[in-house]
């Protein structure tokens, strides 16, 4: 089913108080995945964002950059116990991308490579709070972190920040993702354990 690195034996307790409920620190970045590894050539690669009327807001990875590139430092928390603190990356903001979106929606749902979906409010994506990332710890995201892009939702656990992302798609209501078909709590905040419905 998912792919495990040896990551989990480097890990401890900690009283850091940036550390929510029943997460364990962790000093390296364990893998998981539902699904085989896909291999994204950035010149193939593409985002969309597709409003409620069909409109269709896409950037090619050339375009992504001159939007603007932002550094990051930020805390993540896996829903598997794990969360890595101070963790570097790059990325554009989903505020610029979303300066010329039209929509009266609230929720969207994300699209990755090999048809892995997953559910957010739109308010969780907006005011500096989500990145499309493209690197990490100094370097280009690795296929195996999601490379060339993965969303980055820090505040929520990590199978929010889906890997290979490719686009997204405005809705009305909030609808289940993946995850969230299968047990996992509709929005995930790990400050109140929001790992299971």
């Amino acid at each position: 089913m998912g792919v495990i690195n040896s990551g989990f034996g480097n890990q401890r307790r900690s009283t850091d108080a940036r550390l929510p409920p029943g997460q364990t620190l962790a000093h390296d970045w364990p893998v998981l995945s539902i699904e085989p590894t896909p291999a994204i050539d950035e010149s193939q690669w593409s985002f969309t964002i597709t409003t409620e009327d069909k409109v269709a807001h896409r950037w090619n990875w050339h375009e992504l950059q001159k939007v603007g590139v932002e550094n990051i430092v930020t805390d993540i928390h896996c829903v598997t116990h794990w969360t890595k603190l101070d963790m570097a990356w790059r990325g554009v903001s989903l505020d610029l991308l979303f300066d010329d979106v039209e929509t009266s929606c609230d929720y969207v749902m994300v699209h990755s490579s090999g048809g892995y979906t997953t559910n957010l409010p739109l308010e969780d994506l907006l005011d500096g709070q989500a990145w499309i990332a493209t690197e990490a710890e100094g370097e280009p995201l690795t296929p195996e972190h999601g490379g060339p892009a993965r969303l980055l939702v820090p505040h929520l656990y990590f199978w929010k920040s889906a890997k290979w992302v490719l686009g997204m798609e405005m809705l009305p209501s909030d609808e289940p993702g993946f995850w969230e078909q299968n047990g996992y709590h509709l929005r995930g905040d790990p400050w109140r354990e929001e790992r299971y419905s």
